[in-house]
C-alpha cells in the first residue's frame, strides 16, 4: 500500500473506491455495528417505509470513505481526524457506489489535509457528501 506524505500531496490529487452493496454487505455490518433496524434487515417491514425495500445502513456506505483515506490517499499510516456527512440518497442492495476523497486544502505546518469526500451511486448521483479532515503519514528521513 502506498502514501502519501504533506510534500507529495496537492490541491486537486484524488482518489476512489469502487463497491457493489450486497445483502450480506448489511447483514455483516448489521452485526458488527449492533443496528439490525428493520429498514436494513426486514424485507416486510422496510417495504412499508418511504424507501420501498431494504436499504443499506448510512454509515456502511461512509464507511468507504476510510478506505479511499487509509489505503490510497493520503494512504497507510493516515490519522483520520474529523468527517462530516449529508445522506442525501438511499444506497439499495445491490446499487454500485463509489467514494472518492478529493484534497481541498492544506496545512503543511500542522501536518492538515482537508478533502472533500462523495459517494455516488452508479447513476451519478450524489448519496453522501462531507468533507474529512486527516493527518497524511510522516515519511520517515
Amino acid at each position: 500500500m502506498q502514501s502519501k506524505s504533506i510534500q507529495e500531496i496537492k490541491i486537486g490529487d484524488f482518489a476512489v473506491f469502487q463497491k457493489t452493496i450486497s445483502e450480506g454487505d448489511v447483514y455483516l455490518y448489521a452485526g458488527i455495528s449492533g443496528d439490525f433496524n428493520p429498514a436494513h434487515i426486514n424485507a416486510v417491514e422496510a417495504s412499508k417505509s418511504m424507501f420501498k425495500e431494504r436499504i443499506a445502513h448510512g454509515m456502511l456506505s461512509a464507511s468507504l470513505i476510510s478506505t479511499v483515506l487509509g489505503c490510497h490517499l493520503p494512504g497507510a499510516g493516515t490519522i483520520y481526524l474529523g468527517q462530516e456527512l449529508k445522506f442525501k440518497k438511499p444506497v439499495y442492495f445491490g446499487d454500485t457506489i463509489e467514494a472518492k476523497a478529493e484534497v481541498v486544502e492544506m496545512n503543511v505546518e500542522r501536518n492538515r489535509v482537508i478533502l472533500k469526500t462523495t459517494i455516488t451511486n452508479q447513476k451519478g448521483e450524489i448519496v453522501v457528501d462531507g468533507q474529512a479532515t486527516v493527518m497524511p503519514p510522516v515519511k520517515q528521513k
